[in-house]
């Protein structure tokens, strides 16, 4: 439930140094007219095509949340692409083992409550200080633009993959970022990614959830450079 609008505070930190892409995935966002896509595997296959369509053969590369799954699958589909990764805020396990609820339960809230109200709802968890936070305003109405058909083949595409038995094949220098008071990825999720990618290197963010990049922008944008600059 995001959009390319979210990054705002890195493309102003950041793309003044680098070319950056960011991919718009369909049914989210400003693309929430177009038909989703319900696999990681098919959400990996559109990244693919949009580093493609610019020309661009070797990229570092950056997921957050269910990104992060995407990137992982991208990097399985073109290894030899990929330069440097960066995996935010995610995990290797799509079902979210110890997640603030299950992914059954945030489907059934959007039949329930509706997806523009479960968007808002769960955009909350993702701030330490939930809609007290300063930046939990915008995030949410990015959050609520999701398409229905998108919020569930997002969740169906997030609970049929795994791509835990893949990490130990990741041959790119990885960085993984997460936020000590993340309540969607908890650290057992980080854990086995740190102790199962070969060439990983983890930051941990003190005081912040499952947003780094909006709760602590300036200390996430410093450690994507000095990761990317390495």
């Amino acid at each position: 439930m995001g959009g390319q609008k979210q990054w705002h505070l890195q493309e102003e930190a950041l793309g003044a140094e680098r070319s950056l892409v960011l991919v718009a995935l369909p049914g989210f966002g400003d693309l929430n007219g177009e038909p989703a896509i319900s696999t990681i595997n098919g959400l990996a296959k559109r990244v693919l095509a949009a580093v493609d369509a610019q020309g661009i053969m070797q990229f570092d590369l950056m997921g957050h949340s269910m990104g992060g799954m995407i990137v992982q699958e991208v990097i399985r589909l073109a290894p030899d692409r990929v330069r440097r990764l960066i995996l935010y805020a995610t995990g290797s396990i799509g079902v979210l083992p110890g997640r603030f609820e299950t992914i059954e339960e945030s489907k059934a809230r959007g039949h329930c409550d509706g997806i523009q109200s479960t968007a808002r709802r769960i955009a909350a968890t993702w701030f330490l200080h939930g809609e007290a936070a300063r930046c939990y305003g915008p995030c949410a109405d990015i959050a609520a633009q999701t398409s229905p058909d998108a919020f569930h083949a997002g969740l169906e595409a997030m609970q049929s993959w795994s791509g835990q038995p893949d990490l130990p094949s990741i041959r790119s220098e990885t960085l993984i970022l997460w936020g000590d008071r993340d309540r969607t990825y908890p650290w057992s999720q980080t854990e086995i990614l740190w102790q199962s990618i070969p060439h990983v290197h983890l930051a941990v963010v003190p005081g912040c959830a499952h947003a780094v990049h909006m709760e602590k922008p300036a200390l996430f944008n410093a450690t994507l450079k000095d990761f990317l600059e390495a």
